[in-house]
């Protein structure tokens, strides 16, 4: 190959890196933190898409535990989009989802 058809393939090369390198974070998938979360017991979701505020109400009632420390708890699967374990009761472990 001569020096201009490296240069040129070189070229082409590097460009669909930067290329390809740009899109792939936005084909990822985005969290949406709109302040809804869920709330699970065991495989069965109690309620779906409620406020944080709300949802810490109902696992709180349901584990006996105070509002305040579920409500942090509820914020932040919101922002991680991590499901978390309030309590484990018998009919399974009390979760907050992402909606």
């Amino acid at each position: 190959m001569n020096r201009n058809a490296r240069t040129a393939m070189a070229s082409l090369f590097a460009g669909a890196i930067v290329l390809t390198g740009t899109a792939a974070p936005a084909s990822a998938a985005t969290q949406t933190q709109d302040g809804l979360i869920n709330v699970a017991v065991g495989d069965v979701t109690i309620v779906d898409a409620v406020d944080i505020g709300v949802a810490a109400q109902i696992a709180a009632q349901i584990c006996g535990v105070k509002v305040g420390p579920v409500a942090v708890l509820g914020r932040a699967v919101d922002r991680s989009g991590a499901s978390r374990t309030v309590c484990t009761t018998d009919q399974g472990p009390v979760t907050l989802t992402q909606n």
